[in-house]
């Protein structure tokens, strides 16, 4: 199943700051190539337009997993 399968569920930035326990800083270094703290695995925003962004929920969820599982090894 892909993150475009079934019904889409968006998250905006707050919700995902509360979900990850991060500041918006933090995921917006995870999205950012010249940042020390890139994560070229982090799923990127989507834009809905007048500046409003949002994620994916379930690809936020897959790479929640792949964190846990790296964090298991």
């Amino acid at each position: 199943m892909t993150a475009l399968d079934g019904e889409l569920q968006m998250i905006r930035l707050k919700s995902l700051e509360k979900r990850l326990g991060v500041s918006s800083s933090t995921i917006y270094n995870k999205l950012n190539p010249a940042s020390q703290y890139y994560d070229p695995e982090f799923p990127k925003q989507i834009k809905l337009g007048g500046g409003a962004v949002a994620w994916i929920e379930a690809e936020i969820n897959e790479w929640l997993k792949s964190q846990i599982k790296k964090s298991r090894m």
